[in-house]
């Protein structure tokens, strides 16, 4: 298994890490528009977060 972190130089450097990572608790959350359930971002919408408005393909298909 390879680490995910090594030391360089006494800094910790994320390998192959081009973002800043963020724990879970921290990513934004929206409250889904049809079961009024709230829903955190996911990295598929990294890109239309501003656009997204269900929690689901069912919400947004309007399913039961």
């Amino acid at each position: 298994m390879r680490p995910s972190r090594r030391a360089v130089c006494g800094m910790v450097v994320a390998l192959g890490a081009s973002m800043k990572m963020r724990k879970k608790g921290d990513l934004p959350t929206k409250i889904c528009v049809r079961c009024g359930l709230p829903f955190t971002w996911r990295k598929k919408w990294e890109k239309v977060w501003d656009e997204v408005k269900y929690c689901s393909e069912r919400c947004r298909r309007g399913g039961g």
